[in-house]
């Protein structure tokens, strides 16, 4: 049984659908893939986090909330939030 370190909800919800929220849904699958990490992040769709914010997607990282996520934002994100937390 594998044992999954982290849950990666991204938000898909009529507010981050308009804002991109299938580029960043497509971006962490593919981050994710290349970086291994298949076995210690699981990803998943949410509908409204609660957080909606006027740029960009809302992600929740386990209990953390963030917003605003874009495709020019993403690589940060992904290494502040993601891989950081992991290493």
């Amino acid at each position: 049984m594998v044992d999954i370190a982290m849950i990666v909800q991204i938000c898909v919800g009529s507010s981050c659908h308009i804002k991109g929220s299938a580029d960043i849904v497509e971006l962490m699958r593919k981050a994710v893939e290349e970086n291994r990490l298949e076995g210690e992040v699981t990803l998943a769709g949410s509908f409204c986090i609660g957080k909606c914010n006027r740029v960009g997607v809302t992600v929740q990282v386990d209990d953390d909330v963030y917003t605003g996520v874009t495709k020019e934002t993403f690589n940060e994100f992904f290494k502040d939030k993601i891989l950081a937390k992991l290493s």
